[in-house]
């Protein structure tokens, strides 16, 4: 396993949509572990494949330190209500912002060997998974954000 480098707002690559997952090998579970690694070392609680430079249908969403879930192809089939809340990225440092998000998603995904399953995630969990889902489709959260606030939650200035 190794750290990657994350990939920051401004780069092109952020923008780009990621291609379908379509062999499930060793290359796809080091992508995966190394994914889970860099997200720990940066003490975030999700992160996409094009986050770390590569333009693969993967994310690794952990809405907390008992549950670390890895998506690969994740696709969002049902969304329900909406709910603001505050919202930061690894690749986007020290910005902050307030967006609107489902308060439940049921998600259909397939796990690091291709054997499909289906969730349901709310709350805090359905909004860490609509934010890396917008990651494959080259969305960053800058550009759902209704206001940018401070760490504190504060409007900023």
């Amino acid at each position: 396993m190794a750290i990657r480098n994350v990939v920051i707002r401004g780069d092109a690559l952020l923008t780009k949509k990621s291609r379908i997952v379509e062999r499930f090998d060793e290359r796809l579970h080091t992508l995966i572990d190394d994914m889970i690694e860099t997200m720990h070392k940066k003490e975030g609680v999700g992160i996409a494949a094009p986050q770390v430079g590569v333009l693969r249908r993967v994310v690794i969403v952990e809405p907390n330190p008992e549950t670390t879930m890895t998506l690969v192809n994740p696709e969002i089939l049902e969304r329900s209500g909406a709910v603001e809340g505050m919202e930061g990225c690894l690749s986007v440092p020290d910005v902050w912002g307030i967006v609107v998000r489902p308060d439940h998603v049921v998600v259909r995904a397939q796990d690091r060997d291709g054997r499909e399953f289906q969730f349901s995630a709310d709350g805090y969990a359905a909004r860490i998974v609509c934010h890396e889902v917008d990651h494959l489709d080259g969305v960053l959260f800058t550009e759902k954000a209704i206001r940018f606030v401070n760490p504190d939650g504060e409007d900023e200035e």
